[in-house]
């Protein structure tokens, strides 16, 4: 393992205070929605009643700082860093639902959180150095490459089906709905927050990154991205309860953290050296599929 540089320790302190501050508001936030609900018209159905609402405001306010030290923390650590180790914001989350709401957390809660300590400290024990950005101009070219400009044109094309299709059809009975549009918008946020955060640091380091145009596009671009994406986190939260909420998110990663092993995993048996391997005999069934009215079948190592 490589040491870690200063940069990337920074960027992990800020990284896990703003998983603190944006575990806590999603908790916060949450009881001003259910309060904001329980005398008016719920954000699910379009009302905007929890603006009135001081707990609403105290989850954003705490939010706004999470964000603000996420967003410092992308000025000094790559995003392959910063971004996954906001899954400790589901710790925050479930321990406040048990006080705040009086939820209880149920044995899958309690593994995905594990999970998440787990990935999070796999990913900060082999953290990258991240590439040196002398210039905002350097981020923008990047991203007019075609094939990000061909991602980001399909981001937004998925964006808008859900919003102007998908959303007053189906968003009050499917979640998946809300919860795509923030994922697709999220994709496109961390990718400008991390090149504003640069400009900001080159900033403050003597060199303006703020006379170029590209760096007031990607402030926009963060802008935008933001707001549609507390809407509809609004609309979302508003019909689940907190530890719902956090075991969705356990499950996400979880998922993640399979495919992550399974592609870190997959030539380890190809190996040079024969050590440690483990060596099936020809006639070991590897998958078996069995059920009643069904035959089994299993499909075996060639020899």
């Amino acid at each position: 393992m490589d040491q870690m540089s200063p940069d990337n320790i920074n960027g992990l302190i800020l990284a896990v205070s703003s998983s603190i501050f944006i575990g806590s508001s999603f908790i916060i936030k949450k009881k001003g929605l259910k309060k904001a609900g329980a005398s008016g018209v719920r954000a699910g159905e379009g009302g905007h009643g929890y603006l009135s609402e001081p707990w609403w405001w105290a989850g954003m306010i705490t939010m706004i700082v999470g964000e603000v030290a996420n967003f410092a923390a992308y000025a000094f650590a790559p995003a392959i860093l910063v971004t996954p180790l906001g899954a400790l914001s589901i710790i925050f989350s479930a321990v406040l639902a048990h006080f705040i709401l009086k939820e209880k957390l149920h044995i899958f809660g309690v593994l995905g959180c594990v999970l998440c300590v787990v990935g999070s400290v796999t990913i900060v024990l082999h953290a990258p150095h991240e590439q040196e950005i002398e210039s905002v101009k350097q981020v923008w070219k990047l991203a007019i490459e075609p094939s990000f400009l061909v991602y980001a044109a399909v981001i937004l094309f998925a964006v808008l089906v859900l919003i102007f299709y998908c959303e007053p059809r189906y968003g009050k009975t499917h979640l998946i709905v809300y919860v795509g549009i923030c994922s697709l918008m999220g994709s496109l946020t961390v990718m400008s927050v991390k090149a504003v955060a640069i400009a900001i640091k080159l900033t403050f380091s003597g060199m303006n990154q703020f006379k170029y145009f590209h760096a007031w596009i990607f402030i926009l671009v963060v802008a935008i991205c933001c707001l549609l994406q507390i809407n509809y986190l609004n609309k979302d939260w508003a019909s689940q309860s907190g530890l719902k909420i956090a075991t969705e998110l356990c499950g996400f990663v979880t998922i993640l953290s399979g495919t992550f092993l399974l592609h870190k995993t997959k030539d380890m048996g190809n190996s040079a050296s024969g050590r440690g391997s483990v060596t099936l005999p020809s006639n070991t069934p590897v998958f078996t599929n069995s059920g009643s009215g069904r035959s089994s079948s299993s499909e075996k190592i060639p020899s």
